[in-house]
């Protein structure tokens, strides 16, 4: 089959090629899917899992991309829950060969059916983003209705799904991100928008959530926003920022059948707008690597 690998982390982007590569192997409780959507993180050739199994072995040449939609073709040994031909989407595994291909092997309970009346770039779309958002929001800072939650990166794609899930959930949101986001921003559901390049963000005053996806000063500037017992939460970087009187936490997200089936419950009934920028066919994978983020999340049709 056809794939995109990587077998050199020193090249970084130079290492990356479109390869024959074998199909994949179905081990117990797995999948086969046909890949006809995926996504990929710029910094995943970062990534220790990028190079290594859990067991630290060198798995080069290895695919990348976590993200896919596609259909299921063969169940592995004692799959339960899913069914050849069926339309699926989800994470695969962070230290397997992953969604840049034709073929991808994935664990069965990272994966959740995919209806009929959703795209497969949507679906690519959507499992780190909308995961990362409501385990950042709901799952580790507790947001509840009446509270007012900073999202970072607001038309991103962490961050326009965790404004839409927080003014869902009667939060007051505040969106950050560049000027030429904040219409964006508004249109999901931000109360209010901060330039970060020409607005202070100490203006905003107390908060009881920070969703950080930028790292560096940003985060430890938003440390000093989050009012008593509220929580700072960030997905860029370990951190030692704290604020007063309050938690830090970094995560990484985790697959979750149940939520993405709920997510795309949500993006059917119109709920939940999914922003799907650029799209590349798997030829042109290498350059949508080095591609200027515009809005939306870049996705790779394979299928």
């Amino acid at each position: 089959m056809k794939a995109i690998t990587v077998n050199d982390q020193a090249a970084g982007l130079g290492g990356l090629a479109l390869t024959e590569h074998p199909y994949p192997h179905a081990a117990e409780n797995d999948v086969v899917v046909r890949v006809h959507a995926a996504g990929f993180t710029p910094g995943e050739l970062d990534w220790p899992g990028t190079w290594s199994d859990r067991a630290g072995r060198d798995r080069t040449p290895s695919v990348p991309g976590h993200e896919l939609s596609g259909v299921v073709v063969e169940l592995g040994y004692g799959t339960t829950g899913l069914t050849v031909g069926q339309r699926v989407f989800g994470l695969a595994d962070w230290t397997r060969d992953g969604s840049l291909a034709e073929f991808t092997a994935v664990e069965a309970r990272n994966l959740a059916p995919l209806p009929s009346d959703i795209d497969h770039t949507v679906g690519a779309a959507l499992p780190i983003s909308g995961l990362t958002a409501w385990q950042a929001l709901f799952d580790h800072a507790q947001l509840k209705a009446g509270q007012t939650v900073l999202v970072h990166g607001a038309a991103g794609g962490v961050g326009s799904i965790a404004v839409q899930l927080a003014h869902r959930a009667g939060a007051h949101v505040i969106g950050t991100g560049r000027a030429g986001n904040r219409e964006i921003a508004l249109s999901l559901g931000a109360d209010a928008f901060v330039d970060l390049e020409t607005e202070r963000l100490e203006d905003v005053g107390e908060v009881d959530v920070v969703l950080d996806v930028f790292g560096g000063e940003v985060l430890k500037r938003s440390a000093d926003l989050v009012r008593a017992g509220g929580t700072l939460v960030t997905i860029a970087e370990p951190t030692e920022a704290r604020p007063r009187d309050g938690r830090t936490i970094f995560f990484v997200v985790e697959p979750d059948r149940t939520r993405l089936a709920e997510l795309a419950r949500l993006v059917r009934e119109g709920s939940l707008r999914v922003l799907v920028g650029s799209t590349y066919p798997l030829a042109d994978a290498v350059t949508a690597f080095s591609a200027r983020r515009g809005g939306g999340k870049s996705i790779i049709v394979v299928g």
